[in-house]
């Protein structure tokens, strides 16, 4: 296969897996604490990423990779991960999505910020735009308690577009998996206290599609789906096959309709599409 058209396969598979995070997050912390579900999905990741590592005999991060790896770890492996989860028992997966419309152009604003990057005028204009929808539909559609949903998904979308942009920079030295696992990796003592600190003398009370959603979110959004798109921004360029991420919201949506029976109404479906829209201008003006 070539290696572009293989980039986007590849970028197309982790794309498809993060859109299943959310709605699994969603049926998890039924029965699962959002904490302890943040906890056992990096201590479990991690330990696979580990076993990886070890077993293809990776180089070790360098020291001045430190920081970045930190800070990816701290996006991608605590933020995002905790702060959906709390979101989600205020709000609904279909909701959480329209904040997911604004992903890509968190990471192209972090990749601004770290990177110096100078965008043009009119990628601040269409940022703006993005952000009017999201708040307008929050805005417009807010149910009781839906507003600390709302801040909350904000936040994680804010540290996952960190985690995103620290990452990528690092898979151009580490390799695009590696980076992921020696995220989880560096995280794994302060993972493995928190879910000791609030695990619960029992967890008979645990239902199996909670332990499913825990499954998922810790096999496919937490490793798996990161081995896929980190090779395909690899393979396929970082700027062109970082646009498949437009399709995670709708991808999600679909996924809250069909697998959770949420409603997805006209609202919801405008917004994100406008955001998407707007993300795709600020991203064509952003170099």
């Amino acid at each position: 296969m070539e290696k572009t058209t293989s980039g986007w396969v590849n970028g197309l598979v982790g794309v498809a897996i993060f859109a299943g995070s959310l709605p699994a997050t969603r049926v998890a912390v039924a029965d699962i604490a959002p904490l302890l579900l943040t906890g056992a999905r990096a201590s479990i990741a991690a330990l696979l990423g580990l076993g990886l590592l070890l077993l293809l005999r990776q180089r070790r991060p360098a020291t001045a990779d430190l920081p970045a790896l930190a800070l990816t770890a701290l996006g991608v492996v605590l933020g995002f991960p905790l702060l959906s989860a709390l979101a989600l028992q205020h709000i609904s997966a279909a909701r959480s999505l329209v904040f997911v419309g604004l992903l890509p152009l968190s990471t192209a604003l972090f990749a601004v910020w770290r990177g110096g990057e100078r965008p043009r005028p009119l990628f601040w204009l269409f940022s703006l735009l993005g952000s009017a929808c999201v708040a307008g539909y929050a805005a417009w559609g807010g149910a009781p308690g839906a507003l600390r949903g709302d801040l909350l998904m904000v936040a994680a979308i804010v540290a996952c577009g960190m985690g995103y942009a620290e990452g990528a920079q690092l898979s151009r030295r580490l390799g695009g998996w590696q980076v992921i696992s020696w995220a989880l990796v560096l995280a794994l003592p302060a993972m493995v206290l928190l879910t000791w600190w609030v695990l619960p003398p029992s967890l008979a009370q645990v239902r199996w599609p909670a332990w499913l959603g825990l499954g998922y979110v810790t096999l496919f959004s937490m490793l798996i789906g990161f081995i896929f798109w980190y090779r395909g921004l690899a393979l396929g360029g970082i700027a062109a096959v970082g646009q498949l991420q437009l399709l995670q919201p709708f991808m999600g949506l679909g996924l809250a309709a069909l697998l959770l029976h949420e409603a997805v109404n006209p609202a919801m479906l405008a917004a994100t599409l406008g955001t998407v829209l707007c993300v795709a201008g600020a991203k064509k003006y952003a170099g």
